[in-house]
């Protein structure tokens, strides 16, 4: 099965300053390499081979340090927006994209099977599927729960929730296309919410393993003091 995967990589970083001050997000390190490194590594070892860098803050950056790919043997081109497209609006701008590829943020740390994952949506033949994880939201309040006559009924201390929250990690139709406008704005949130109206609902696939998203300053620090741990790659 020949797989090809489309890595984010295209956005501000905005949320990880200062650490995106002098560099793009993913070229941020992690341990010795940056994370999009980490990233492409990890494909290659799940048997990609043919990843596209879609880019646009600082892209010279990422292509001076990226290049080919050639020193991780893995052909490497580039996809650049002349104009912030969010997350899926860039997918318009490939002319070649296969029939089933992958697409991820280019900053994502997590010891998902990228492979296994791949090959679940291709013989379910989902038009869309998401991987996904479970994290703890903890709630810094008294929550107060009142009934019609202003009474309070119920009280929790500072409670916590159990959400499923998507990865950052999908594995994607080509038919998806058909939704996504040219030349546009359009991110995760617009698709999902496109698919869900006309009933294309997409697939979702628990991970249970580790992930993190270092768009924040606190989940990069953890990302850090955690990585020579995880023996991700």
């Amino acid at each position: 099965m020949f797989k090809r995967a489309i890595i984010l990589a295209g956005g501000k970083g905005t949320r990880l300053k200062p650490y995106t001050l002098a560099m793009p997000k993913p070229l941020v390190p992690i341990g010795t390499m940056p994370i999009i490194e980490i990233l492409i590594i990890q494909l290659k070892n799940n048997g990609f081979t043919h990843i596209t860098l879609s880019v646009n803050h600082m892209a010279e950056y990422i292509r001076a340090f990226i290049g080919d790919g050639s020193k991780w043997d893995i052909k490497i081109d580039y996809s650049l927006e002349d104009k912030p497209l969010s997350t899926m609006g860039p997918l318009k701008l490939i002319a070649d994209l296969p029939e089933n590829f992958l697409v991820l943020n280019g900053d994502v740390l997590t010891d998902l099977n990228f492979s296994s994952f791949f090959e679940s949506h291709y013989r379910q033949k989902n038009l869309f599927t998401i991987s996904s994880y479970q994290r703890i939201v903890k709630n810094d309040y008294g929550v107060l729960k009142v009934n019609d006559n202003q009474k309070l009924i119920e009280f929790k201390e500072k409670p916590e929730t159990i959400i499923d929250v998507s990865m950052g990690v999908y594995a994607v139709n080509k038919k998806v296309l058909n939704f996504i406008p040219n030349e546009t704005f359009y991110g995760f949130d617009n698709l999902m919410l496109d698919l869900i109206k006309a009933n294309e609902l997409p697939s979702v696939l628990q991970h249970k393993g580790y992930w993190l998203d270092i768009g924040r300053p606190e989940d990069y620090e953890k990302a850090v003091e955690e990585f020579e741990g995880l023996n991700l790659i």
